[in-house]
């Protein structure tokens, strides 16, 4: 059998079997090109030049037994593979954190966020770090910063470790571990990146299997998916500098976010998700607000 009708084969079985993406791939097609081309030890990159190749026998075993157990699992595909990719980077994953596909990632790789920064931006922080993927992201884009990676998660912590060790930035990247702000007792950023738990309860009941494989602190928000952002945005100004801000990932929760602080002036981020799933807003706005509360 060829590689690209092995893709295609499996591809068939993933859809019927009602399998659920969104962990790097959106379609059973692509899902199915990843665990083929990673099981024949393949770039995943790699389709187009070895599509007409011809697998063994064995190699059509190996991969059959692979989507097996991407479909009787209901794992995602990367901890399956122990490997996901962010903006073309590779990141090791498993269990003990969420797959990386922060939306803020994509900000970070076009420069987005950079209009909010100066040459004076010397500390960034990624609160919620998981896996570590932001934290490594944001030392690869501003080679002159230091960055603090925060995680409540001592798991998530251990995952991130190897995530910073396998790019080389342990003299740059600090990982701390507590509950929310509390790690940067007495710090100010220049830079907050947080893609925090935000999922409402009741999304949280109604999610896939293959989200319910991941921890769930990682993902659950409370009734309305405010219950971190609430503290988070109560203590923020105080860990920014005067110029700092805070971008905020916060997927498709905006109503609730807007019900929650409707006094609050952000700008609403444009990712290939739309504008209404990240937000950034400055120290003086979040001082303000919270000037405003005490008031």
């Amino acid at each position: 059998m060829k590689l690209i009708d092995c893709i295609e084969l499996n591809a068939a079985r993933l859809t019927q079997a009602g399998v659920s993406f969104g962990h790097g791939t959106t379609n059973a097609f692509d899902e199915a090109a990843w665990l083929v081309l990673w099981r024949c030890g393949l770039p995943l990159d790699s389709l187009d030049e070895h599509e007409q190749v011809e697998l063994s026998a064995e190699q059509e075993q190996q991969i059959s037994t692979l989507v097996d157990e991407r479909i009787s699992s209901r794992k995602p595909a990367a901890y399956l593979t122990r490997e996901a990719w962010l903006q073309g980077i590779p990141f090791y994953v498993d269990e003990r954190s969420i797959v990386p596909r922060s939306l803020i990632a994509e900000l970070i790789a076009d420069a987005s966020i950079d209009a909010w920064l100066s040459d004076q931006t010397q500390r960034v922080l990624d609160l919620c770090t998981g896996n570590g993927s932001l934290a490594v992201l944001a030392a690869m884009a501003w080679p002159e910063v230091a960055v603090d990676a925060i995680d409540l998660s001592v798991d998530a912590l251990q995952v991130a470790r190897i995530n910073v060790d396998k790019h080389a930035l342990s003299e740059r990247i600090r990982l701390l571990q507590g509950d929310g702000l509390s790690p940067a007792a007495g710090q100010r950023y220049d830079l907050i990146l947080c893609n925090p738990p935000y999922v409402n309860s009741d999304s949280m009941s109604k999610l896939p299997a293959e989200y319910r494989a991941e921890p769930e602190l990682a993902l659950a928000g409370g009734t309305d998916g405010m219950d971190f952002v609430r503290g988070l945005l109560a203590q923020a100004s105080q860990h920014l500098s005067p110029q700092g801000v805070l971008v905020l990932e916060i997927g498709n929760e905006r109503e609730f976010f807007e019900a929650a602080f409707p006094q609050l002036e952000v700008a609403w981020m444009e990712t290939s998700a739309g504008e209404d799933q990240v937000l950034l807003v400055t120290q003086e706005e979040l001082t303000k607000k919270n000037q405003d509360l005490q008031a």
